[in-house]
């Protein structure tokens, strides 16, 4: 009886290990992308599906549901690692993380289906295994674009035939959110990357802004905005150990073309990739962020297999690398406790530029048979190769002194909520407590007179400073700036970086007045004032030289009432506090 019973468990284990082997043989793990030939991507469905298959497959993939979207599906994260381990404290101890992001704008699905056929590749060992490296990835991130599929939208584009859409469920651009969080993915987002807390991160995209022989270009986040080691390790580096990977395998590359309405041949500067955006975002956490733009003028064929090859070395650069990549992260977090001041605005400097040969073609300006205006032809049976400028280096436009904390009051409970979302450490005071603090003034700003991304946007910001006593409630938190969101924290904190709470309308009911005066009555109590105080007395005088001034009868009150104890104090002043050093 015991041997007819083992014989029976052998032949299960047989017949188990058997059925196995058959489902790896008998599932098609051939992509929408290979069997149309490079004319179609896959449907968001069928990115799932891939992604659940290989996963059940192969123990070194696991997919994993992170967060929700305003489309109602959750955001996935799929990762790759040969050792099968999955919790990410632990990948951290011995080994580099590189996050892709793919379909962020989903008619820009190359690296949808290029990052498929990567995962295959590797745990079918058709290429090489990883050993120092995980692969995680966002198989599609705007998922609501994503299921709003369709071929005409892309109006430049070449193939494939059918696609998704920019805009995410909500119609936002989520390529502008990663500061702000209007969205759900954005908030999914941080999230995962928290989760993850990638070395390098690549993100996918297509994109044309003029016409040249190349399909693959890059898009480095700005090195002299990342810092001095880092910034110089990407600049000298890992970009050029990319370009000549790629140049070895017959793919050609060329820096981001950052011209529109004109003909690239005499140079441009690069593009600086503020917070909002991807690549802008994971840089403050000191990650090693690029932007992968292929050219949409080129079949979708080329495209793909371009961005495959991209992906794959800088799959390559990363295992070599990684271990002075992280150490250099690690180095420039415990530099930024050191640092006394802070770059918020950046320019171009125009004294330094890159020259390389570009490939290009010839271009004019013709008559339009449409407009009678000239329109901008390229040729493309003249390809030229010139020596052009490259503008890559920026220099400091505002720099601000680094406080050593900075204080919000609890009332703001929607900053807060995104401080946590970033993993920010803040202390909250468990009783009333008076701190000295250095506060800001709203001077001046300027206002976009068209909506951007759901908020009429604020720009040229400029603070004025004063020094005040102030005693904040039980409650209130106050946020050390030495710790790894330094850089987030500066850039959304400080009111004058481009990407700020400010700068995005968080702050805007400081702007309007709440209290005011009726000119019949403050009258009255203006020239009161004026005859009790005489150096008040003196600057109205010395102000009233001013010939607009002194015809506005209510600009002179205004003023006045504004130098009283009547005008209230919240009226432009910034809410949010800084301990100096």
């Amino acid at each position: 009886m015991q041997r007819i019973l083992l014989t029976a468990c052998t032949l299960l284990l047989i017949s188990c290990s058997t059925s196995k082997k058959k489902d790896k043989e008998n599932i098609d793990f051939t992509t929408t992308f290979e069997k149309s030939n490079g004319t179609e991507t896959a449907t968001y469905p069928e990115v799932i599906s891939y992604y659940q298959n290989l996963a059940d497959i192969y123990p070194e993939i696991n997919i994993q549901e992170i967060g929700i979207t305003d489309s109602g599906k959750p955001l996935h994260i799929v990762t790759l690692n040969p050792d099968r381990e999955f919790d990410f404290e632990n990948i951290r101890r011995n080994k580099r993380v590189l996050l892709i992001n793919n379909g962020i704008h989903p008619g820009e699905s190359d690296g949808i289906d290029a990052t498929m056929m990567l995962f295959r590749d590797i745990v079918q060992g058709n290429i090489q295994s990883l050993k120092n490296t995980v692969l995680v990835t966002i198989p599609v991130y705007n998922i609501g674009g994503a299921l709003n599929r369709n071929s005409g939208t892309r109006t430049n584009q070449n193939g494939p035939k059918e696609y998704g859409f920019r805009g995410n469920a909500r119609n936002y651009d989520l390529n502008r959110d990663f500061i702000k969080n209007d969205t759900k993915n954005a908030k999914s987002f941080a999230e995962i990357f928290h989760l993850v807390q990638p070395d390098v991160f690549i993100d996918n995209h297509v994109s044309n802004g003029a016409d040249y022989q190349y399909t693959l270009t890059h898009l480095f986040t700005q090195h002299n905005k990342l810092g001095s080691i880092l910034g110089n390790y990407l600049h000298t580096e890992m970009q050029p150990q990319l370009e000549n990977l790629l140049a070895s395998k017959k793919w050609d590359i060329t820096p981001y073309v950052n011209v529109w309405g004109s003909m690239p041949d005499k140079g441009w500067s690069q593009f600086m990739d503020s917070p909002r955006y991807s690549t802008g975002y994971t840089t403050l956490w000191n990650t090693l962020g690029m932007m992968v733009e292929t050219h949409m003028l080129k079949p979708y064929k080329q495209r793909v297999e371009g961005t495959y090859e991209l992906i794959k070395s800088m799959t390559e650069i990363t295992e070599k690398d990684g271990i002075k990549i992280r150490e250099l992260r690690e180095q420039t977090f415990a530099e930024q406790s050191e640092q006394k001041t802070y770059t918020v605005n950046w320019k171009v400097d125009t004294t330094q530029a890159t020259k390389f040969i570009f490939k290009g073609y010839e271009g004019a300006f013709i008559d339009s048979e449409i407009t009678r205006a000239k329109r901008l032809k390229y040729d493309q049976d003249k390809p030229y190769s010139k020596e052009i400028n490259y503008q890559n280096y920026f220099i400091p436009t505002t720099k601000i002194e680094v406080p050593k904390a900075y204080v919000i009051q609890k009332g703001w409970w929607n900053l807060i909520d995104l401080l946590k979302l970033n993993q920010i450490k803040f202390k909250t005071l468990e009783n009333d407590s008076t701190i000295t603090v250095e506060t800001y003034h709203i001077a001046d700003y300027e206002t976009r007179k068209n909506p951007y991304e759901g908020h009429y946007l604020h720009y040229g910001t400029y603070v004025t400073k004063s020094n005040a006593t102030i005693t904040f409630k039980k409650g209130d938190i106050i946020i050390p700036t030495n710790q790894k969101g330094f850089r987030y924290l500066l850039e959304t904190l400080e009111p004058e970086a481009p990407d700020s709470f400010f700068n995005w309308n968080f702050f805007d009911t400081i702007l309007q007045q709440k209290e005011g005066f009726s000119p019949y009555v403050w009258e009255d109590k203006a020239k009161e004032l004026l005859e009790n105080n005489e150096e008040l007395r003196v600057r109205f005088e010395t102000k009233k030289k001013d010939t607009a001034f002194a015809n506005n009868w209510y600009a002179q009150l205004d003023w006045l009432h504004k130098q009283s104890k009547n005008y209230e104090k919240a009226h432009l002043r910034y809410p949010v506090y800084r301990i100096l050093r």
